[in-house]
């Protein structure tokens, strides 16, 4: 009988989990979603509409390299993975490995041929391989092809198993395959289909040479390596290389091209910050930059082979316009306009706003994908979280309720404030910084963004740095040739840093292309709008239709219907490019090209205009064109230009006014006028001037109502706002020349292009001055410029100054605003309240405010009075818009000094009722 201490312990047997298996196959390469899914359940009361919350389930969804699978809902969350990985494993069993196809295919060759498999085919498709090559040796990332030197090495290791010969890029069995082996594959291979065509591109070396399209003719008992080795000029496919997927992620397309003997070498030495040298010879420029390798001579791309997805070969076809867009794709831009599906009249823009108001693809996600499809590590993000009070120490603002207070009477920040703050407000009450850093696959440091702005949601700072760094790609992009002293320039001005050894290294097949070709593709147009204007002077603008006075401003969405035509000057061809019948932008973030947001900024809804411009780059025509050989034909036979038809079909206000507009009937804006409006029909005032008129909408209102005024002017920094301002005015100002109007006792108005915080001794001596909510949209330093200007130098006899109330946000951003996702973000009572419009730099308290206003008129010798529209004064939180009435004292006699005359503002349109209005420059 044997003792327990004698007896050996019985071996437990382990169970391999479905999660083991898909992690001993793809390791960190296979990555796990879990997502909570809420059922409904039954509540058991007739008649209760309100939904019941069930039991929560969960959904996990299981990305592989080849495909993504997603579970049924289970209890728990690990149930779920592991289901998800029971299917990947039955997936995977239901179908063949593409290796084994080609396998297959190989024993359908004939003669010497019989059996063999370009090496390039087993470079490519296993993975293992591939990945064991890259820790022997990194330089495989950036040049594949040495796998195929390892291969051969190791075959040469094995001689009674594996025969290579010497000169060819094949391999196969030593021994013949048992018949066991090879008769069921011959069956399978029976059952197949037949012949199949396949369109493709042959892309010759020269750039001197088009794209041709190229039939592949594959029968059922043919290798289409062979098929494309012949249209190679080659009779099998023993030297055909194959390149790694090019385009999208889910794309198969690839190239094929034949094998030199450089491409076997290691990648060249370093080259120590300068701009490589054009590759000369027979290298294909085009092919190595969608291939990310070097190409010598023709290339074959196609999409056509064996994969995952199924037994059979798989096959698309490839036109000219599939070539141009993944040339779009790479380019930093091209991402977002592609999903946009707009090449031509989209660009990207300069500025990211808010969420709502973002349309297409979002800067990270773009910027991913550039790395991607250069073959660069995923960008690297690092964010910072700053609480706001530190933030108001560094830059002297107090911007945020319930973090710093002003103390009674002094104008000091109280900071004790902050700290009463709970724990759970942290994030509410911090601002985030993103730092971006790019990387090479060897992870080389390319470029790092660290901007110095700061956003109030974690997300928004992501997307800023994002963009930044894309906006400098662009620029980068649109000119290879750019001095190095400039692309430092722009670099600093976007708060970016690069290393140029690296950025060339990584970029050289960019180089080599564009540089050859003598032209860039473009990217994001970053010229303002009236220089790009300029540049073209064959632009023609025609708007037709009445106007309906609903014109889109800075900040607003538009929504268009736009036509883009191809037009010969001689013969009047016309060829459709690009359409979309509702296409919606935020104006003034430069998300359009410039022709098309100049159009549509002298616009108004309901509206068409119609105009010529110089063509755009040929790989933005020939990648949005529907038959891009067409167009390709037009544009080399023809001198062509390109003809836009657009109609504006509605105008979102920006959301500050749809907050507004959601609470107060009249809007808030609007009775913000009525309240000036009001003051100056009581007065006695003879002259006005409008400190930040924008569109004219005050100096407008006062046209429909007899006052003393007899001199008007308005004074802006916006050239579209002073346009727009300008035609309204001109409109109602020649109706008093011919009638009894309300307005006919005006004399002269004018319209200055220049900067409130800047003196010009015309502003002098007016008995009104105004200027409704524009200090918010300055910082806080020049709106304190701007006060003791206007109340030292210009000295109006009035002065009204209206700005946001901080306190009142809460209110308007809890109301129901359908359809506007922003405005439901940061709701809660925890949360600190955003400012009501993007371009605000601060919003002030009444009490900041009060101490503002009373500090310069202090100083200056007024009164100040405060009132306001929206709400009331009587009840928390008092005026939706507060408003200051400075008044000049009576007794303080008016400083009439020997000063030079100083005018730095432009006359935009000045107008008499002696003479007609008349535009200058």
């Amino acid at each position: 009988m044997g003792t327990s201490g004698d007896a050996a312990p019985e071996a437990r047997k382990t169970t391999i989990t479905p999660k083991a298996v898909i992690y001993q196959k793809y390791g960190s390469r296979a990555s796990y979603e879990v997502e909570e899914v809420q059922e409904s359940a039954q509540n058991g009361c007739p008649g209760l509409y309100i939904p019941q919350k069930g039991p929560s389930l969960f959904r996990c969804r299981l990305n592989l390299p080849e495909l993504s699978i997603v579970s049924e809902t289970f209890k728990k969350k690990k149930d779920a993975e592991q289901a998800a990985a029971e299917m990947a494993i039955q997936k995977f069993l239901a179908s063949q490995h593409p290796l084994s196809c080609h396998f297959k295919a190989a024993l359908s060759r004939e003669g010497d041929l019989y059996g063999s498999v370009p090496v390039s085919v087993i470079a490519v498709y296993d993975g293992k391989i591939s990945s064991l090559c890259k820790l022997i040796d990194p330089k495989v990332e950036s040049n594949p092809c040495l796998v195929i030197s390892f291969v051969l090495q190791a075959a040469a290791t094995l001689p009674t198993l594996i025969t290579a010969t010497e000169g060819q890029l094949w391999i196969r069995r030593q021994n013949p395959y048992p018949p066991e082996v090879i008769e069921p594959l011959l069956l399978e291979q029976s059952c197949t289909l037949g012949c199949v065509c396949v369109q493709a591109l042959l892309i010759p070396s020269s750039l001197n040479e088009d794209i041709k399209p190229v039939t592949l003719n594959v029968s059922s008992s043919a290798y289409y390596l062979d098929v494309i080795a012949q249209k190679l000029g080659l009779l099998d496919a023993s030297k055909i290389l194959v390149s790694r997927p090019i385009g999208k992620s889910s794309s198969e397309t690839r190239l094929y091209f034949v094998a030199s003997d450089l491409q076997f070498v290691e990648p060249s030495s370093e080259l120590n910050g300068k701009k490589p040298d054009i590759f000369e010879g027979s290298m294909n420029a085009r092919a190595s930059y969608l291939a990310g390798q070097e190409v010598y001579g023709g290339a074959i791309m196609a999409s056509i082979g064996y994969t995952w997805k199924s037994k059979d070969l798989f096959h698309e076809d490839v036109f000219l316009k599939t070539y141009y867009r993944m040339l779009i794709y790479k380019t930093p831009s091209g991402p977002y306009k592609l999903s946009r599906e707009s090449t031509i009249a989209t660009e990207l823009p300069v500025v990211f706003t808010i969420k709502s108001n973002w349309r297409g693809a979002f800067p990270r996600e773009i910027l991913c994908t550039f790395c991607r499809q250069h073959r660069l590590s995923e960008p690297v993000f690092t964010i910072s979280r700053y609480p706001v009070k530190a933030l108001s120490d560094l830059s002297g603002s107090q911007k945020k309720l319930k973090v710093t207070e002003l103390t009674e009477g002094t104008g000091h920040a109280n900071e004790n404030a902050a700290n009463h703050g709970d724990d759970e407000n942290l994030e509410s009450m911090s601002k985030f910084r993103c730092e971006v850093k790019v990387l090479s696959k060897l992870q080389d440091l390319i470029l790092q963004c660290s901007p110095k702005d700061s956003c109030r949601k974690e997300t928004d700072c992501i997307q800023n740095a994002s963009l930044k760094v894309l906006s400098w790609l662009s620029s980068y992009f649109q000119d290879f040739n750019m001095p190095l002293e400039k692309l430092n320039s722009l670099a600093d001005a976007l708060d970016v840093k690069f290393n140029p050894q690296h950025l060339f290294k990584e970029f050289k097949f960019c180089l080599a292309m564009y540089l050859n070709q003598q032209r860039t593709i473009k990217a994001n147009n970053c010229v303002d709008v009236p220089q790009a204007i300029g540049e073209h002077e064959n632009y023609l603008l025609r708007i037709e239709g009445p106007e309906s006075g609903i014109c889109p401003s800075n900040g607003s969405l538009a929504c268009i219907c736009y036509s883009a035509c191809l037009v010969t000057e001689v013969g009047d061809t016309k060829e459709l490019i690009e359409s979309a019948y509702e296409f919606e932008f935020e104006l003034g973030a430069r998300a359009v090209n410039p022709h098309v947001e100049t159009a549509v900024a002298q616009m108004s809804v309901g509206q068409s205009a119609f105009f010529l411009v110089d063509l755009p780059s040929q790989e933005l025509i020939l990648a949005a064109a529907n038959d891009s050989a067409r167009a390709l034909s037009l544009i080399n036979s023809n001198i062509c230009r390109l003809e836009y038809c657009i109609t504006l079909l509605k105008v979102s206000e920006p959301l500050e006014d749809r907050m507004e507009q959601a609470l107060f009937s009249p809007p808030l804006s609007k009775q913000r006028v009525e309240y000036a409006v009001e003051h100056i029909k009581k007065s006695d005032a003879t002259t006005l001037v409008d400190f930040g008129c924008g569109s004219g909408s005050l100096l407008e209102s006062l046209l429909d109502y007899p006052t003393s005024l007899r001199k008007i002017v308005g004074v802006d920094l916006s050239l579209k706002s002073l346009s727009r301002a300008a035609k309204v005015l001109h409109s109602k100002l020649s109706k008093s020349l011919d009638g009894d109007v309300p307005c006919r006792g005006i004399e002269s108005a004018t319209l200055y292009y220049g900067s409130i915080i800047v003196f010009d001794s015309r502003m002098r001596g007016f008995d009104i001055g105004t200027c409704l909510e524009v200090i918010e949209h300055m910082e806080e330093d020049q709106a304190s410029l701007f006060g003791d200007l206007v109340l030292s130098s210009f000295r109006p006899s009035v002065l009204i100054v209206s700005t946001p109330n901080y306190e009142y946000n809460v209110i308007l951003q809890k109301s129901d605003l359908p359809s506007q996702e922003e405005a439901q973000e940061g709701k809660g009572q925890s949360e600190s309240c955003r400012f009501r419009n993007h371009d605000h730099k601060f919003e002030w308290t009444r009490e900041q405010f009060s101490s503002w206003a009373r500090n310069l008129a202090s100083r200056h010798n007024y009164s100040v009075e405060f009132s306001g529209v929206g709400g009331s004064a009587d009840c928390e939180p008092g005026f939706a818009s507060q408003i200051a009435l400075f008044k000049r004292l009576p007794w303080q006699e008016e400083r009439i000094e020997d000063e030079e005359l100083v005018h730095p503002y432009n006359i935009i349109w000045e107008w008499s009722n002696s003479e007609t209005s008349k535009s200058c420059d």
